[in-house]
């Protein structure tokens, strides 16, 4: 059935649209980078959850909790100057004994103030660190300068000693801001990045040996609780050196929110899968399969320390694989088919 032709009427009064009025298109990879310059903003644009492990606690909470300190603090000390000023004058002998541990007390404390603060001022230059690597761009001189403060950084470390040496002697040479920044990764970092996988290795397949061989209940959970903990303390030592209490606490609620943003615990057969070969939980017991999958979250969890406790971003040709590193890592477990 055929249709007649239908004219369509154009005004010649409107104007066609022009290139300058068009609607700007949003820059989303500034936006990105941006957002990923800074590490310690990258797991609060992410969620929620992530957003409260990674703030910091309000001003009222801190007034709070400093007044109550110092309250109870001076209570303390009020308390123990009376009774070692007693003490003296009942039995002097006990007395001074006991003001005697009180002074090794208190400087036994004084120590471990120092080596707490002197942690955290050690994760904060970590953070400068990577902070200054991902605002180098191609400035040249701002890579020199960069890869001097690393390498002062290491300072003490004998392992590092000889690619510090090779690393100053070469850098001068090199007239690129991205292949000095590589020279400073390959000499300085790629030594500690052996060391920090194969501690990720170890713990993962640990964690698995554990959860697949004791049947006890709640058993897996804790060895993978102390496993990570352990991990998580040993890869900052490796990055940024002995860190305390305090500075392992502050890292592992990081590493934590940056696993709840990224949407990195969220691993299971559909990862395993093709990592391992086959069909993980049609081929093992229950038991077995439970174990893979709290070593490969393991493995997830050590690459996120891995990711803030190195004080310079990887770059692409270096960045550890995480279906390789969970393959390593749970090999002897379980062999891939062919």
């Amino acid at each position: 059935m055929s249709q007649k032709p239908i004219l369509f009427e154009i005004d010649n009064d409107v104007s066609p649209p022009t290139v300058a009025e068009a609607v700007p298109v949003p820059d989303l990879e500034g936006a990105t980078r941006e957002m990923a310059a800074d590490p310690r903003d990258e797991a609060r644009a992410f969620s929620p959850v992530a957003t409260r492990l990674a703030r910091r606690p309000s001003r009222l909470g801190r007034l709070f909790w400093s007044v109550l300190i110092a309250l109870s603090g001076a209570m303390l000390s009020l308390w123990t100057w009376d009774f070692l000023t007693g003490l003296i004058g009942r039995f002097p002998v006990l007395g001074w004994a006991m003001s005697a541990g009180v002074a090794v007390l208190l400087a036994l404390a004084l120590l471990f103030i120092t080596r707490e603060l002197a942690g955290l001022m050690r994760l904060r230059r970590v953070d400068g660190l990577r902070h200054s690597a991902g605002a180098v761009g191609h400035d040249l001189t701002a890579a020199r300068q960069f890869s001097q403060e690393l390498s002062a950084f290491y300072n003490g470390r004998a392992e590092l000693a000889w690619a510090q040496k090779n690393l100053a002697e070469h850098v001068p040479d090199v007239m690129d801001a991205d292949a000095a920044l590589d020279l400073t990764e390959r000499e300085l970092l790629a030594p500690l990045d052996t060391l920090a996988l194969a501690e990720v290795e170890a713990a993962a397949r640990q964690v698995a040996t554990v959860t697949a061989l004791v049947p006890l209940a709640l058993a897996d959970v804790v060895v993978a609780l102390l496993a990570s903990l352990r991990m998580i303390r040993r890869v900052g030592e490796i990055y940024g050196g002995r860190s305390g209490g305090l500075a392992s606490w502050r890292l592992t609620r990081r590493v934590f929110a940056h696993l709840v943003a990224t949407g990195a615990m969220a691993v299971g057969d559909d990862l395993l899968e093709p990592v391992l070969g086959g069909s993980i939980l049609s081929k093992l017991s229950r038991r077995f399969g439970e174990g893979l999958v709290n070593g490969a979250l393991s493995a997830r969890v050590g690459l996120a320390a891995i990711d803030l406790c190195r004080p310079m971003p990887f770059s692409e040709a270096r960045r550890p694989k995480t279906r390789s590193v969970i393959q390593n890592a749970l090999k002897g477990i379980i062999s891939r088919e062919k």
